[in-house]
């Protein structure tokens, strides 16, 4: 089944314009799914939608917005529908930066933009080549799915790959302020012999980065309980905690860890998590 965009319109790019769609890049994370039993009758619970106990159809159910306590503005669906925002059909490019501008915590979700018929292909190949050589990417904004979200058009880190890549990108009111966290974190001094000892275990432990080499444990972990439960078998022991070493001085432990690390020992690991 071919995927369906998620959005379709035009990039413009001052008076150029480019017909594409999008398409996501991700998966929605795979997760062991429960539901709600009744532990005396092992029945299924099941969730109405009810006004003070009493049934309510969900034609009869429209969104509000609570502008004081318990005082609600009515906004029918269509009303929402009705909505007409430019960026629903347009992503205007606003301006270039260099893509080393954008902080990690800024990028939210990816997705692929395609052309939307070979008479697009070229001109979304010329500006992949052009933000590429430049290692820019444009910054826009764009609404599907129920909302307007900030972008980064950028090219794929991979030359192979065809067309674009786009970021949804976080708004500043979505970030937290790091000294909400963190203003009480004193910064100590750093000596020479530590700083040395601390890029040679970097430097010992680095390999290649290998994405099918991790997993979701966790997931694994959930559906193995399930299934001993499901055939009446023993249930798995958990893993013994490891107790972490005690650390008396940072430079002893630098010390023992670069005796400790390695790339080897890392394909090691990643071969051994990869089997499992």
């Amino acid at each position: 089944m071919p995927a369906r965009p998620t959005w379709s319109g035009s990039i413009q790019i001052s008076l150029v314009s480019i017909a594409v769609r999008i398409y996501p890049a991700s998966n929605p994370p795979r997760q062991v799914e429960f539901h709600q039993i009744d532990r005396k009758t092992h029945r299924r619970i099941h969730h109405q939608n009810v006004d003070q106990g009493e049934a309510v159809d969900s034609a009869d159910i429209v969104k509000g917005f609570e502008y004081t306590h318990n005082r609600f503005i009515e906004i029918d669906p269509k009303e929402l529908q009705a909505l007409r925002l430019p960026t629903a059909t347009t992503l205007e490019i606003r301006q270039f930066v260099k893509s080393s501008e954008l902080a990690p915590q800024l990028y939210d979700r990816p997705y692929f933009v395609a052309p939307k018929d070979e008479a697009q292909a070229k001109a979304l190949a010329i500006m992949r080549r052009a933000l590429d050589d430049t290692e820019s990417c444009g910054i826009g904004e764009v609404a599907f799915s129920g909302r307007e979200h900030l972008v980064a058009l950028a090219p794929p880190s991979d030359p192979k790959q065809k067309g674009l890549m786009l970021y949804v990108l976080r708004y500043a009111q979505e970030l937290r302020d790091s000294k909400s966290v963190l203003s009480g974190v004193k910064e100590p001094s750093v000596t020479a012999q530590e700083l040395t000892l601390a890029k040679q275990l970097i430097s010992g432990s680095t390999s290649k980065f290998d994405l099918a080499a991790y997993k979701d444990d966790y997931e694994a972990a959930v559906l193995k309980l399930v299934n001993a439960k499901r055939k009446g078998k023993r249930l798995p022991e958990p893993d013994p905690k490891k107790q972490p070493a005690k650390v008396v001085n940072i430079m002893d432990a630098l010390r023992k860890s670069l005796e400790n690390a390695g790339p080897s020992k890392a394909r090691r690991s990643s071969s051994r998590k990869r089997a499992a």
